[in-house]
């Protein structure tokens, strides 16, 4: 494996990387020191090398082949303390997204190992050899995560901790968090902040909901978060408010209700009520995925203000966020329904589908409906799509492929992969393709120059709004075009229609705050457990929805 050198394309993006700490980037590549002959995570907390002294390698096992041993502050090969992996092509971090998402607990190692392609010992060996631990071992380590996250922002009993969390038994649970933390169950939660319990949660919640808050780093941009949601709410199956977000989904051990609300406090919060308890990992990985919750946003915006064209833009509108998915195949469909209409026409299209097609549930304060599933949608869509011949059938033939594993999508693919795939289906081309991976995969660096509006939003910023000069001015922002994307689609006059006044208010009146240190963040760790305090205030209106796959 050949390092990279400081001369080399991609050095600057990778060092400004290592000076956020960026989550993002842990396993993408490891650090390697000169002076020290250590390697490091991206997010090692340790302070930033000197420029001459780094070496990049893609793996640790190019690292440790050049001589370098790990750092025992951040563990690269160690399972990681955050609840998501952020993108990476390669098995293990694909590996790493899916165990996340549940799926060792659901199917077994042998079922992981299924979907990546491997054999159950090939993976083992594969996991063990980068991460220091195996399939079962990274599963429990995750599971022991999410019961602390219990432990200390909720009051559930001991029990329902247990097998929210995933463990099988309560004997299990009381060992593993023992053996990961040092201490019992009773003791780790004794340990938390005053006012971190039930107590500490809005008026309003009733037996049998989970409540809890979902740390962030800040600054966070809630207005267009919400907005976004709002503005793409499928009618019966999601509500979006100025303030919350609320939607049923289709969880492996049934359906599931939850809702996402900024509190008075200023932090988010996550109000859930479950078919099955075991569920509740996978829902807060797929909710933070869906509100982008693991991005830098200092880094971020630290990285595109640079640009002199951007910087006003960026100023305007801190932490902004990409949405995600919370279900893979959905967003597909979704995004297909999507082409070449208005967003309006769409939700109009997408509440049809679930008014007719979807299941009735009442799990929830309401009664909702879940989106259609792709089998019902490959059996009875063409009954009540509307639209040209050609993308209806090409929106029925996606969804039985998805029924039939023709086509499979998920957040354990491989970016490169998925992306060939869609561009095999017809009625798919770069834009959905691409958009896709951008949602589900929630890749930071993915640029639509297919999209008509976030070229208009480009103009509008004085950029080039070509496709072709689109595309070339853009290539300076990575690693972080996606978030440019967000800019563009900001900056479109198509935008304006969706602001209200309250938000035009906020955005004429907020700055961008000052940052004094790198550890300006609305999240403050009080032994071990993020603490959100009040957010800046938010400052924009939500992206349009992204305009017609131009190629399709």
């Amino acid at each position: 494996m050949t390092p990279t050198t400081v001369d080399a394309p991609g050095f600057p993006e990778r060092y400004r990387a290592i000076q956020s700490r960026d989550r993002r980037f842990d396993g993408q590549f490891v650090t390697a020191v000169r002076s020290t002959r250590i390697y490091c995570r991206p997010s090692c907390p340790a302070r930033t090398p000197k420029e001459e002294n780094v070496t990049f390698f893609a793996t640790s096992a190019a690292a440790h082949e050049a001589g370098y041993r790990a750092c025992k502050r951040c563990l690269p090969e160690a399972a990681p303390g955050s609840p998501l992996w952020d993108v990476r092509g390669d098995v293990v971090a694909r590996a790493m997204r899916l165990i996340v998402d549940g799926v060792v607990d659901r199917e077994g190692v042998p079922g992981l190992a299924r979907r990546l392609g491997y054999s159950s010992r090939h993976l083992t060996r594969l996991l063990a050899a980068e991460l220091g631990a195996g399939p079962l071992a990274l599963a429990r380590a995750h599971r022991a995560h999410t019961a602390r996250a219990l432990l200390v922002g909720t009051d559930l009993s001991a029990a329902d901790v247990a097998f929210s969390a995933g463990f099988s038994s309560i004997r299990q649970f009381t060992e593993t968090i023992g053996e990961v933390f040092g201490m019992p169950p009773r003791e780790l939660r004794a340990r938390r902040p005053a006012g971190r319990g039930a107590d500490a949660a809005d008026a309003g919640a009733v037996a049998g909901e989970i409540d809890l808050a979902l740390p962030v780093r800040g600054p966070i941009d809630t207005i267009g978060l919400f907005g976004w949601m709002r503005a793409h709410a499928v009618p019966g199956a999601e509500v979006g408010g100025d303030r919350s977000f609320t939607r049923v989904v289709r969880l492996p051990g049934g359906p599931a209700w939850f809702e996402v609300r900024l509190a008075d406090d200023g932090r988010l919060r996550l109000r859930a009520r479950l078919s099955a308890l075991a569920d509740l990992g996978t829902l807060i990985a797929r909710v933070r995925r869906l509100f982008d919750l693991d991005a830098d946003p200092l880094a971020i915006d630290e990285a595109l203000s640079r640009h002199p064209e951007l910087a006003p833009a960026v100023a305007a509108i801190p932490g902004v966020r990409v949405p995600g998915a919370i279900d893979a195949d959905e967003m597909l469909l979704r995004a297909m329904i999507g082409q070449q209409i208005s967003v309006a026409s769409a939700r109009t299209m997408q509440g049809r589908l679930t008014a007719q097609l979807g299941e009735p549930v009442t799990i929830g304060p309401e009664p909702m409906s879940l989106f259609p599933d792709p089998a019902v949608i490959a059996e009875r869509g063409l009954e009540v799509l509307r639209g040209p011949a050609a993308r209806m059938r090409a929106i029925v033939e996606a969804a039985a492929a998805l029924v039939d594993g023709t086509l499979a999508l998920g957040p354990g693919d491989d970016g490169v992969e998925q992306r060939q795939r869609l561009l095999a289906m017809r009625g798919i081309g770069p834009w959905t393709a691409d958009y896709v991976r951008m949602r589900v995969l929630g890749d930071p660096d993915v640029l639509l120059p297919g999209d008509v509006a976030a070229r208009a939003g480009a103009a509008a910023l004085g950029l080039p709004s070509d496709p072709a000069g689109f595309t070339a001015w853009s290539e300076r922002l990575a690693p972080w075009r996606s978030y440019a994307m967000a800019h563009y689609w900001y900056a479109a006059p198509v935008t304006q229609a969706w602001r209200s006044p309250a938000e035009t208010a906020a955005a004429a009146v907020v700055s961008r705050p000052r940052r004094s240190s790198r550890t300006a963040l609305t999240d403050v760790v009080v032994n071990d457990v993020a603490i959100d305090l009040p957010h800046a205030a938010a400052t924009t209106t939500p992206p349009p929805r992204p305009e017609s796959e131009i190629s399709s």
